[in-house]
């Protein structure tokens, strides 16, 4: 819980930090205030106390692990924007409010009562409608912003509608009564229970933007500023998984031959949408955009194949995953301020122009695409592993053949870097992206070299 309180403090801080215009000691703050987060969540891992606050929220060793992810994901995004949002006067708002957001995601990981998951959803989106449209005279980021806001309202209805259907038919919202609930009468459960799943599927299935609840995810990545995109890419998504996994693999477990058809669906759509839109795509962006709908497909692998690995899976993939949209959202950015373009012809000649970021950009496209040595191999093969497992074989075939595909548009970069000629100048790094692009670099090849202890971390 120290982490939660430390992260609100650390909000009202540099706001007000912003306020007196002392903004040389924002990022400063910031980093310090995240430090200090995953301390108290580390010094949290031998406690042995159960659900907090009358059992509205739980740091056991799952909220722990995805906690520190998502905390070290966005501190990583703000060394990045060192100087990206100077020039739009707003920086003590933009560094709050992600904090706000990041707020929420912790308490995405660690709830154990409905009411904390739909606190922890709104206060991680609430944030992030005003950051997709933060820049006022951008009519791409407006138009972003209103379609987020509407369609967010949207799933947040269905996610309220099926959380009372529960509580209707368990007089609970606390996780183990309605286990109980669930165990006690196999063969007594209301009607409205089943249809609170399904409300709630459709819910958080759009938070994670999963087919057919993925029409946001292209516009507004596209249209929101790259820091913001990037952040909505993965510590958004991963606390979004981090939260349905604990739902359906804790309390709605005992019903798994009831919902599981429906995620199966819902992750043979996805996949195919997702891959096939990002291959037909001529922005960098949004190429990025659709490959987050189909990698979305992929996790969903933990929840179908639900079972003792399926944390260690979604954890795996998403440290690998964010690792990669970090370089990926971070050598974009760097093109961008030389060319002045999203399309794949920014990154034409490269491999001569930086051959640091090229290769930098090659280690994270390949493990996007789950190429041997890089994190994003282990990702998919302990999704592919939990499917065979549990003998979903159709669907292990689906998800190689979208494989092949997400190779080809993945290394359409590469061929560009490495075998296309420009003209641009010399891209330049600044000290700020080459740390942050080290360190993923480093990790994502250690990883997938050597993946034995994460294997076994949850």
């Amino acid at each position: 819980m120290g982490a939660i309180i430390t992260l609100s403090i650390l909000a009202l801080v540099v706001l007000y930090l912003g306020l007196f215009k002392v903004k040389s000691m924002l990022l400063p703050v910031s980093i310090l205030g995240f430090l200090v987060a995953i301390g108290f969540l580390w010094f949290d891992w031998n406690s042995t106390s159960g659900p907090l606050y009358s059992g509205m929220v739980h740091f056991d060793h799952y909220a722990i692990v995805f906690s520190i992810l998502c905390i070290a994901v966005t501190l990583c995004i703000f060394v990045v924007s060192k100087g990206y949002f100077d020039q739009e006067g707003q920086v003590a708002e933009y560094y709050s409010l992600l904090i706000f957001s990041l707020t929420g995601a912790v308490l995405v990981n660690s709830y154990h009562n409905f009411s904390m998951l739909f606190l922890g959803i709104e206060i991680m989106s609430v944030a992030l409608y005003i950051l997709v449209g933060i820049r006022k005279r951008d009519k791409a980021s407006n138009e972003a912003a209103l379609k987020y806001f509407i369609m967010g309202a949207f799933s947040t209805g269905f996610l309220l509608f099926g959380i009372a259907l529960l509580y209707g038919a368990t007089g609970s919202f606390d996780l183990s009564e309605v286990k109980e609930y669930v165990v006690n009468n196999p063969q007594a459960i209301s009607p409205l229970f089943y249809g609170g799943i399904l409300f709630l599927i459709v819910g958080l299935t759009f938070k994670v933007g999963a087919v057919p609840f993925h029409f946001w995810t292209p516009d507004v990545y596209d249209g929101a500023p790259i820091l913001i995109t990037s952040y909505m890419s993965t510590v958004v998504k991963v606390a979004s998984f981090a939260g349905l996994l604990r739902l359906f693999s804790y309390s709605l477990l005992p019903l798994q031959d009831f919902w599981t058809p429906v995620f199966l669906v819902i992750a043979i759509l996805t996949l195919f949408v997702g891959n096939i839109s990002a291959l037909m795509q001529s922005s960098f962006k949004r190429m990025l955009a659709y490959s987050s709908v189909s990698h979305a497909g992929y996790m969903l692998f933990a929840i179908i194949a639900v079972g003792a690995t399926s944390a260690n899976s979604i954890f795996a993939y998403g440290l690998a995953y964010s690792l990669a949209t970090i370089v990926a959202f971070t050598g974009l950015i760097l093109v961008k301020k030389t060319t002045g373009s999203e399309h794949f012809e920014a990154f034409n000649g490269l491999g001569k122009r930086n051959p640091m970021l090229a290769f930098a950009m090659t280690v994270a496209m390949l493990s996007l695409a789950g190429i041997p040595l890089t994190a994003g191999f282990i990702g998919k093969f302990m999704m592919f592993s939990s499917v065979m497992e549990n003998y979903h074989i159709v669907l292990l075939v689906l998800a190689v053949v979208n494989a092949a595909i997400a190779v080809y548009y993945y290394l359409k970069v590469v061929v560009a870097m490495y075998f296309r000629d420009s003209e641009e100048s010399c891209v330049n790094v600044q000290w700020n992206y080459s740390i942050v692009l080290f360190l993923a670099v480093v990790l994502t090849i250690i990883i997938g070299v050597y993946p034995d202890y994460l294997l076994k971390l949850i």
